[in-house]
């Protein structure tokens, strides 16, 4: 007999993996020379609506010390810009570079081509009961972690 848990694990893993994977390859293939990793990072910092290393640390689930190690390199290789608060000089902010928002440009294309194939391909809209577990599988995720 199937082990339900077991399925959902597998599935879960495979998918979180496949899409990392390819993501990975056709980024580099556009031209993006950085990891997922830093990707996510620059992408973190994009949507947060103050860019304090606070909130992105507490936005990507990391250390401030973790966010600092990949910040530096970011940093480095001039994808970010750090400064300090004028009032408050405990409070770094975040600023994406030129070439940061053009890679986050590659990276958003390349999420809306693979949600149109799976659309395209899969006929998604048509599936509602699927819809609805993604919805509360994401749900939970979120409330939960």
């Amino acid at each position: 007999m199937i082990d339900p848990k077991h399925v959902i694990n597998e599935l879960l893993v495979d998918v979180f993996n496949h899409i990392l994977s390819i993501e990975s390859d056709v980024l580099k293939k556009r031209g993006v020379k950085i990891s997922m990793t830093e990707v996510h990072v620059l992408e973190a910092i994009r949507n947060s609506s103050i860019p304090t290393m606070g909130n992105v640390a507490h936005k990507l689930r990391v250390t401030l010390g973790t966010l600092t190690t990949s910040v530096n390199v970011l940093v480095k290789k001039n994808y970010v810009e750090r400064y300090r608060d004028e009032i408050d000089r405990r409070k770094v902010f975040l600023k994406l570079n030129e070439i940061a928002i053009d890679v986050l440009k590659i990276h958003d294309r390349f999420h809306d081509e693979m949600v149109a194939s799976l659309f395209k391909d899969l006929e998604l809209e048509k599936d509602e009961v699927l819809m609805k577990s993604l919805e509360n599988i994401s749900q939970y995720f979120k409330q939960r972690y």
